[in-house]
C-alpha cells in the first residue's frame, strides 16, 4: 500500500487553498482561502505547515491557518501554509517539496498515518524537525505532538448526550453512533472516550445500543446517507452520537426530513458556525469547543524555538500505541458548549456575533442571551 501511495504521489499537484511566506525579513505573506497553486519556497528557510483538508471541519479552512500565520508573524517567522484538500497524494508531494526546498521545521495534521508517515520520514532524512499538529501520526515518530485530550473531547461528547437525553426524559433511548473517520487515529480517541460513557449506559440496560458507522474521511455527505440508512432500518433511534458538528448537522439533515429535528438529541465537536447555530436552533444539544488558537498558538511557539535552533520545553510525553515509542507532548484541555455557555466561544473570537446571530437567527440569540444580549436585561429592565 505504501508502495503504491508513493507512486500516486508523482502525480501534479492540484490546486489547493494555500497560504505562502518566503521573504527571509519575516514578513510571513498574506493568508490566501482561495484556489490556486502554491509558489514553493524558492530554497528560502522557513516553516511549513501542511493542513489536511477543508471538507472534514471548515476549521482547516478558517480558524488553523488564521491563527498560525498570526503567531508566525508576530515572531518574524517566514511561514508557508499549504492544505491538501484531502488528496493524499497531493499531501505527500507537498511535504516532498518542502523538505527539498528550504523548509527547516516541519508541522503536519495528517490525513491519515501512512502518508503522514511518508512526509515525517522524509523530514527526519533530511534531519527537519517535525510536529504533529491535532493527529498524531501513527509509528511516525514526530519530534513533538501538540493537540487537545481526545480522549475527553469523546467523554465530553457521551457525557454531553446523556443530559440531553435526561432532560427530554427520554427513557430507554436507541443510541445511533457516527464515528469519525476510521483513517484518523483521533477519530478512534474520541470514539474510546464516548463509549467509554455509554457502554456503562447499555451495560446497565438504561440505553439500547443502536447501529455504528465510521465515516470515511469525515465525508458529511456521506454521513447523510448513513444515517437516513440507519434511521430507515432503525426509526426508533432516539438519540444520535455524531463525532463532528459537520456529522451532526448532515444527520440534522435527515431528521428534518423526517420531521424528527429537534426531538432526537444529536452531538458534535469543533464549535462550527452551523454547529452553534443548531444548537441555537435546538437541533443539536451540545458541542465540544477546542480553542484552536491556543492549539495554533503552541504548535507554533515549539516550531519557532526549533526554527531558532532552541530546545522547546514540552514537559510531558504520549505513547504512540503502534511504534510503542513516546512523543513529547502538549496537552490541552477540551470544554463542552450547549445553550447555557456558548458565550464562551463568542468571548475568545472564535465565532464572529455577527455571523452566528444573522437571519433567522437573531431572535434566538436574543432570547437566549447570546453576546451582546447578554447584557439586555441588566441594561434595559426586564424584556
Amino acid at each position: 500500500m505504501r508502495k503504491k501511495l508513493l507512486a500516486i504521489a508523482a502525480v501534479g499537484l492540484m490546486a489547493s487553498a494555500t497560504m505562502t511566506a518566503c521573504d527571509d525579513s519575516g514578513d510571513s505573506g498574506d493568508a490566501s482561502s482561495g484556489g490556486g497553486t502554491t509558489s514553493g519556497g524558492n530554497g528560502k528557510a522557513r516553516v511549513g505547515v501542511i493542513l489536511p483538508d477543508t471538507k472534514s471541519s471548515n476549521r482547516w479552512r478558517d480558524e488553523d491557518p488564521k491563527y498560525l500565520k498570526a503567531a508566525f508573524d508576530a515572531a518574524k517567522v517566514p511561514v508557508e501554509i499549504v492544505n491538501a484538500e484531502g488528496d493524499r497524494a497531493k499531501f505527500v508531494q507537498t511535504g516532498e517539496r518542502m523538505v527539498n526546498d528550504g523548509v527547516k521545521v516541519l508541522i503536519i495534521a495528517n490525513l491519515d498515518s501512512e502518508s503522514g508517515k511518508t512526509v515525517l520520514d522524509k523530514a527526519r532524512e533530511k534531519k527537519i524537525p517535525t510536529i504533529d499538529y491535532d493527529r498524531l501520526t501513527l509509528n511516525g515518530n514526530a519530534n513533538y505532538y501538540v493537540s487537545f485530550n481526545n480522549v475527553e473531547v469523546g467523554e465530553l461528547q457521551g457525557y454531553g448526550l446523556t443530559k440531553c437525553l435526561a432532560a427530554k426524559n427520554v427513557k430507554n433511548p436507541l443510541i445511533a453512533q457516527l464515528n469519525g473517520s476510521p483513517s484518523d487515529n483521533n477519530a478512534t480517541l474520541f470514539k474510546d472516550g464516548y463509549e467509554s460513557v455509554l457502554n456503562e449506559k447499555y451495560n446497565s440496560a438504561e440505553y439500547t445500543n443502536g447501529p455504528a458507522q465510521w465515516v470515511p474521511d469525515w465525508d458529511n455527505d456521506e454521513a447523510g446517507k448513513i444515517f437516513e440508512q440507519m434511521l430507515r432500518q432503525t426509526p426508533q433511534i432516539s438519540g444520535v452520537l455524531a463525532a463532528n458538528d459537520g456529522i451532526g448537522n448532515a444527520v440534522i439533515k435527515v431528521l428534518r426530513k423526517y420531521k424528527r429535528s429537534g426531538t432526537v438529541p444529536v452531538t458534535g465537536q469543533d464549535a462550527t458556525l452551523e454547529g452553534l447555530q443548531n444548537i441555537l436552533t435546538g437541533e443539536q444539544c451540545m458541542t465540544v469547543y477546542k480553542a484552536v488558537k491556543n492549539e495554533a498558538t503552541n504548535a507554533a511557539r515549539v516550531a519557532i524555538d526549533l526554527f531558532k535552533g532552541v530546545d522547546p520545553k514540552v514537559t510531558e510525553t504520549i505513547k504512540d500505541p503502534e511504534s510503542a515509542g513516546y512523543v513529547p507532548y502538549i496537552p490541552l484541555k477540551p470544554q463542552a458548549i450547549t445553550i447555557t455557555n456558548l458565550n464562551v466561544v463568542l468571548e475568545d473570537d472564535y465565532i464572529d456575533q455577527a455571523e452566528l446571530c444573522k437571519g433567522k437567527y437573531l431572535a434566538l440569540c436574543q432570547q437566549h442571551k447570546i453576546g451582546e444580549f447578554a447584557d439586555d436585561e441588566s441594561e434595559n429592565g426586564t424584556n
